[in-house]
This record gives structure tokens, sequence and C-alpha cells, in this order.
């Protein structure tokens, strides 16, 4: 059997939005910080400091738990555009000492270790280079754990085996024992539906899950994912299938002044405009609409609605007015909206319309106009005027698997 060498190094940056307050704001070093989408204790935390943690404090907690449970916690409405150009600054750094495979979200990116860092006192070499570099570079708040492993699902998973500023190398010798400290949910592929189908298979804990028999897991799983996890939790290189855009969308808590009829119908509609232009952006068509309202007393209602493949903004307008023109009245108050695209097709698989071909083109022209200012100038300044009550709402957001493009993207 072959030795399993070194293969990735995986870098997690440390409560990211919390430290990048911490490093742009000096005054907040060293004291509890929280991070909320908006200033009010309604919302939650989308990430906390260390200092902050100590205090129970965790990301979720609803911000008036937070100030309870830290009574000084300093709490920080979200700059999501100095988040996303700090973020490009730190994957310059990283990317001058190794070269960045996959930025994998705002916080975590990839590199592959190449036979001249396959050793692993040179994969620490480098993993300490890199740190020495953001500190030197960036400033010494933006703290990382960094993984290394003979694949990247284990180089990530060290990264969660030690925090903050943590650097943990696993190798074939270390197998499967140093993964029994870590709980299930700190791995990664195993969400809370997924924690449950393993618990209802009399699977509790990470060694129990080593010890599973591959055939087990594939039944978990459902398919071959199941034999994935069984290999890469051996060390063994598993190419990771090719991902595919499914859906583009967008979603928003409502602040008080909108949290109404009339607020609710224009924030969906400026969901759908910023949609609009990243659909445009990113050269695909959609053929299916969605939208969401969840109320105050905790009802929510949802619809979709189908068509042919457009881009085309005033078509999409169509289809969201005529899915809200479906809806029965609601006595409850609107908290939050969300709008989702899917049915996603290329922009060069789609095929033009049959009829009606100059005005298709005309518009076509008028989007790449509207984007192009847009761009220059804000997403505020051309836009349908079904959004023109909720222009000042719904700012730019970081998802999980989405950085925002600050061109198309900007406020």
């Amino acid at each position: 059997m072959l030795m399993m060498l070194l293969d990735s190094l995986f870098i997690d940056f440390n409560a990211y939005f919390a430290s990048a307050e911490q490093h742009l704001r000096p005054e907040l070093r060293g004291l509890p910080v929280g991070i909320a989408p908006l200033y009010t204790d309604a919302t939650c935390c989308i990430a906390v400091s260390y200092e902050a943690r100590a205090f129970g404090v965790r990301t979720g907690t609803m911000v008036y738990e937070a100030k309870k449970l830290c009574p000084h916690i300093n709490i920080v409405e979200a700059r999501p555009s100095l988040y996303v150009k700090l973020h490009h600054k730190l994957v310059a750094v990283v990317d001058s000492c190794i070269p960045v495979d996959e930025v994998v979200s705002i916080d975590e990116m990839a590199c592959s270790l190449t036979s001249r860092w396959r050793d692993p006192g040179k994969a620490a070499a480098i993993a300490l280079e890199i740190k020495q570099a953001i500190a030197r570079r960036v400033g010494p708040c933006m703290r990382s754990s960094i993984g290394i492993g003979p694949n990247r699902f284990l180089a990530k998973t060290g990264t969660n085996m030690q925090k903050p500023d943590g650097l943990v190398i696993i190798q074939e010798k270390d197998l499967p024992h140093c993964l029994y400290g870590l709980d299930l949910k700190d791995i990664t592929g195993i969400g809370r539906n997924m924690l449950k189908r393993l618990q209802t298979s009399g699977i509790h804990t990470v060694k129990e899950l080593c010890a599973a028999r591959k055939k087990e897991l594939h039944g978990v799983w459902g398919g071959i994912e199941g034999d994935r996890m069984y290999a890469r939790l051996r060390g063994e290189f598993v190419p990771c299938p090719p991902t595919r855009r499914s859906s583009i969308g967008h979603s928003h808590i409502l602040p008080p002044r909108l949290r109404n009829q009339s607020g609710a119908l224009a924030v969906l509609h400026r969901l759908l405009q910023k949609a609009a232009m990243r659909l445009r952006h990113l050269g695909y068509f959609a053929s299916c609409l969605s939208a969401k309202i969840k109320y105050v007393g905790g009802g929510r209602w949802k619809d979709s609605v189908n068509f042919l493949e457009t881009q085309n903004t005033f078509d999409l307008v169509r289809g969201l007015s005529l899915i809200l023109q479906r809806r029965k009245p609601v006595v409850d108050a609107p908290l939050a909206v969300s709008v989702t695209l899917t049915g996603l097709l290329a922009a060069h698989n789609t095929t033009p319309p049959l009829f009606d071909r100059k005005k298709a083109d005309r518009q076509a022209a008028l989007f790449r106009t509207v984007d192009a200012i847009n761009r220059d100038y804000g997403g505020r300044t051309v836009y349908c005027g079904s959004a023109h009550r909720a222009m000042h709402a719904a700012p730019m957001r970081i998802a999980f698997t989405h950085i925002p493009d600050l061109k198309t993207e900007r406020d």
C-alpha cells in the first residue's frame, strides 16, 4: 500500500467579520464584538469575536441575548463591502506565498501542496510563512487556522481542531484517532439533517463514523457521497464532482418601517432587480422565479412561476407581479422576504425568440446600459419604479458560498 502524501493546505480565517472590524477599528481590539446585519436587538449576531465567545455569545445568538450574556459587548452593524475588499487583499497575500487553488468562501481558501511542500516540515514552514505574511502585510488581527492533510477534506477538518490561530497537520499515521475529539457536526458534509440520519443509523460519534463500513455510509448518504465520505476519512484523494450553479437569489429581514404590505412588496422587487443584474453578469437565463414572505406570527407564504428562459428584468417583474396577485391577504405583518431564480441556463445554450426579435434585442441593449451605469455609479442609480420605496433597503450581504462582486452588487 502506497504511503499517503500531504496534498492540501486549507486556511480558515477566525471569526472573520469580527476580526475584520477589530482590524479596521483599533479601539475594538481585545474587546468583545458582535456583528449584526442591522443595528437592532431583534436580529442575531452573524459573527462574534473570541472575547465575546468567552461569555457564551455565539454566531446566531440574538442581539438582546448577547447583551445579557455580555453587557459590555460592542454590537457593530456589518459592513460587507469592506469585508470583501479585505478578503481580496488576504487572497493576494496568501497567493504570494503559495498558489490559491480555490476561494471556498469569504473566509476560506484551499491550496494544493506540490512536491516541494509535501514534507511535513516544509508544509508547516509554508503555513507559518502565510501567517507571518498576513500579520506583516495586513495586520495581526486577521488570524487564521490552517489545516494540512492528505486530502482537502482532512485539511479543512484540521482547521476545526485548533482555534484560534491554529496549525494542524494530519498524516496517515494519525488517522483515524486524531479525529475522535471532534463532534459529528464539526465534519464537513454533516449538517442538521445528515446528523439526524447518522444518529438514526446508530452513529453518534466521530469514532463510530470512522468505524462504519463503506456500505453503511453509502446507505446513510443514499448514494456515492457516502462512499466518498468513507474514502476521505481514510485520507484518500477523492476528486470533487464538477459543480453547476443552480440558483441566484437574495433575502432580507425587513426593517420596522417596511414591515407592512407595500414595504414587503417593494423589497421583493428590489431583491429581484439585484438578482436580475447578477443573472446577466454571470451569463445565465432563468426559467423559474420563486418568492417567499415570512410573517411576524410565524406564518409563511411562498409561490413560484415558470416561464420561457429570460434575463430581462421586465419579464421577471411581470412574473413576480403575477404570483403576488395570487397571494391571499394576511393579517400579520411581514418580517422577511426572499426571491430566487432557478432553472438556470447558460446564455450560449438559449434559443433566441421566434417573434419580436427586434424588441428583445432592444431590451437586452437597454439592460446592458442600465447595468453599466449601475456598475459605475451604484445599484440605486437606475431601477424599475416598483422598487422605489425600498431602494435604501436590502444592502449588500455576504452569504456563505457567495462573495459579492463589488462592481455589480454595490449599493
